[in-house]
């Protein structure tokens, strides 16, 4: 373990040293990061997953990057080129692309114009005029180097330049400093293509668009990058190429004067133009999708994490809900339990004048026989209809019946998957979709656990980010939700199971067959019967496997068997004689002495007080409705409820009832400035909004989180409170005093900086 990174590591992640060798050392011992994160907090002083995925990540980087520094030096001495300051350049960097940019110069590159001079034997010339000859005769010398290859002395100067120009372009510092610019002071640029197709004008607010690089927000670059590969817009660079330029050509001539300075300002202009300015855009584009990209990706994990942990509707009969046009609507009622009672369908909106009345009859029917207290409304296809129609149903006949619409993306991916095929192997597809619908109100997790996260639809630009990236991501997600909501052993579907801590696949699917073969689980210790399911995986798992009315009533608890000694001892040194007893205290003198660190004290403190607690108690459950809203109904400044579909960069959509979801912008969540929207609000977290603006005719609504008076009085402050300002002797506006000018880009400071920089990292 190199102990460079560990040092390095804790400082950029503001944590201990230690904190950080012991979470490696366990995570090389095969623990998980939610074992970890759970059941061994004293030593990682509480980190939480996050932390411990983030240690992981950096010390893998850190890793590799060592390595490619190493094999970097190596390369360059089997040249004999490595220099002291080459190797302190290389183990100054901070990023790989740090270390290939040093490197640049050095690679075996594939045929350029300046390894063919090269070939052609054209190297001293160059070396030549970079010396900067004082006196001679430039044409002269080129003569010199006239071969077959070679025709005349213009040919051999040409070759010269293009391998000064590559000369220009591979100085790796001059490089830095040019991009550092380029991102603090160039623009990027898009035009709208004269050929361009964009029918809907989906990306008009690009067709003609300026915006400094410094400050682009990511979801616009998500943007351009999607019309510049639909071939909508065409991207560019703004920047002062011209300065740029001259700091090239002065870090060639080093303030001397030569006669080889046209030649030298030529080639460096020809290394800007051709190699260094169109290698520094593309880095940055990319840099700047990957940021872009990179931040989409948390935007849907969080959005994810948050979905899975809305709390589950317990106790309550579900009418699940798919609506649907001509093919009609899907409906299945599930007990409290999640299994299915009846299927069946009805066609309310085939053709324009369908009396709902047979519809309603039905509805009503199930409803009475079966209990039914809550129905799930698909949001799909005619959902708003449905919901009309539901809304209406229960108006007129005075039920005390509750609706909720429930997001169905991906209900249909499921309906077609092998666990759905078996479990409903009489019922077609489309009538599957209904059954998921409904449990996803009684159990979001143990419902969309089964789908693919990608396919659940609570993200931004989801098709352009890179699919392994968001893959492992949104894995993650799902990793820390069910370990820190944990599953009921005896209940639990394979699915589930398979993201239990040290589970896999292969090992859920035995547990299932014990579970089939011989019952109930009784207690945990039974896990170590089931096939390929060891002693090692079984300490990772067994604290997040629980088990109701068994033989360990600590096995109901979220603490590790382990622990159950010291739990024990605990409850009998404060008199405890069950679990979950009213008023349970744990005194510090009856604690002090026991020999248990304070993390695991208090986590068996929390388990002993509330054995049955479910993590997701915390959250907002679903937004329970039983009329509808109508746009027409809508006036600006209305107080709605709603619940929050989706988070992204620039604002949350909420659902208010309406056939669409009202957007709240960014601007107008927060009395503070530089918020992002995942500061305000999450996925399924239930808000108060009020209307901002109404478009009936697009069916648009606009949201704010603040009341229409507490976002006048921010606006206005933000102005200036409307008050005329005046300077010293009260007259008038005070003239801003002048501004002294920008300093012009110095590329021997930015290098100063740079090398400052690298060496205090």
């Amino acid at each position: 373990m190199n102990d460079d990174i560990i040092l390095a590591l804790a400082k950029e992640l503001n944590i201990g040293e230690q904190q950080v060798r012991n979470t490696l050392d366990m995570l090389a011992q095969g623990d998980t990061v939610p074992f970890i994160a759970r059941y061994r907090k004293e030593q990682t002083k509480g980190l939480d997953e996050e932390q411990i995925l983030a240690i992981q990540k950096q010390y893998d980087y850190e890793i590799r990057l060592a390595e490619r520094k190493e094999d970097v030096l190596r390369l360059i001495a089997e040249q004999g080129k490595l220099t002291d300051e080459i190797r302190e350049s290389v183990d100054s960097c901070t990023k790989l692309s740090q270390v290939e940019d040093i490197y640049r110069p050095y690679m075996q590159k594939k045929k350029t114009r300046a390894t063919a001079a090269v070939k052609a034997g054209l190297q001293p010339l160059a070396d030549w005029l970079l010396a900067l000859p004082k006196e001679g005769d430039i044409e002269a010398e080129s003569a010199k180097y006239i071969n077959n290859t070679v025709p005349d002395a213009a040919a051999a100067l040409q070759g010269a330049r293009d391998i000064i120009a590559e000369v220009v372009s591979d100085n790796a510092k001059q490089r830095w400093a040019f991009k550092d610019a380029i991102m603090k002071q160039g623009s990027l640029v898009s035009k709208k293509k004269k050929d361009a197709t964009d029918e809907k004008e989906v990306y008009r607010n690009y067709y003609d668009y300026t915006e400094r690089i410094s400050t682009i927000a990511d979801h616009r670059v998500m943007a351009l990058d999607r019309a510049e590969k639909e071939k909508v817009v065409t991207v560019s660079f703004d920047f002062d190429e011209e300065g740029l330029k001259e700091q090239a050509v002065q870090a060639l001539l080093q303030g001397k004067a030569t006669i080889a300075e046209q030649e030298l300002r030529t080639a460096a202009a020809d290394g800007c133009d051709r190699l260094l300015f169109p290698s520094i855009e593309r880095e940055i584009r990319s840099e700047l999708s990957d940021r872009a990209q990179g931040a989409s990706i948390e935007i849907f994990s969080a959005n994810l994490e948050k979905l899975l942990l809305q709390p589950p509707i317990t106790g309550r009969v579900i009418l699940g809900f798919d609506p649907g046009f001509y093919n009609g609507c899907k409906l299945a009622v599930i007990d409290a339990t999640g299994r299915m009672l009846t299927v069946d369908k009805v066609f309310p909106f085939r053709g324009k004048n369908v009396d709902p009345a047979p519809t309603k009859q039905k509805l009503l029917g199930l409803i009475r026989k079966y209990g039914v207290k809550i129905i799930a409304i698909g949001n799909g296809t005619a959902s708003r209809e449905s919901e009309q129609l539901i809304a209406d149903l229960i108006r007129e006949n005075n039920l005390d019946v509750s609706y909720a619409i429930v997001s169905e993306a991906g209900a249909s991916v499921w309906s077609a998957q092998e666990a759905a095929r078996k479990e409903f192997p009489d019922m077609p597809v489309e009538e599957r979709s209904a059954v998921s619908i409904a449990r996803r109100l009684l159990d979001p997790l143990a419902e969309l656990i089964k789908i693919d996260p990608k396919s659940i639809g609570v993200g931004q630009y989801q098709h352009d980010l890179p699919q392994k990236a968001l893959s492992e991501r949104l894995d993650e997600a799902v990793m820390k939700c069910v370990n820190r909501t944990g599953a009921d052993l005896n209940t639990a579907s394979s699915e589930l199971l398979t993201h239990i801590s040290g589970l896999n696949a292969a090992i859920a699917g035995e547990i299932v067959n014990y579970r089939n073969e011989n019952g109930r689980f009784s207690n945990r210790q039974q896990l170590l019967k089931v096939k390929r399911l060891g002693p090692k995986a079984f300490k990772q798992c067994a604290g997040f496997l629980r088990i109701t009315d068994g033989e360990e009533p600590l096995d109901q608890t979220s603490i590790h068997p382990e622990s159950y000694e010291a739990a024990r001892t605990l409850m009998a040194a404060c008199g405890i004689s069950a679990l979950g007893e009213a008023d349970i205290s744990f005194p510090a003198e009856k604690t002090r002495d026991l020999g248990i660190d304070a993390y695991t004290l208090s986590d068996i403190e929390d388990a002993i007080r509330q054995p049955l607690r479910d993590y997701r108690e915390q959250f907002d459950g679903a937004l329970l409705r039983s009329d509808i809203l109508d746009i027409s109904d809508l006036h600006v400044g209305d107080k709605l409820s709603g619940t929050v579909r989706n988070v992204v960069d620039f604002g949350a959509f909420v659902d208010i009832g309406l056939h669409d979801d009202g957007l709240v912008h960014v601007s107008r969540m927060s009395e503070r400035r530089n918020v992002t929207p995942m500061d305000i609000v999450s996925v399924g977290d239930i808000v108060d909004v009020w209307v901002h603006e109404i478009d009936a005719d697009r069916g648009r609504i606009s949201l704010s989180l603040l009341p229409p008076e507490q976002l006048k009085e921010r606006d206005k402050k933000r102005r200036g409170g409307g008050k005329p300002k005046r300077d010293a002797n009260g007259k008038g506006r005070p003239q801003r005093p002048a501004q002294p000018p920008k300093p012009k880009f110095n590329m021997d400071d930015a290098l100063a900086k740079l090398q400052a920089k690298f060496k205090a990292n």
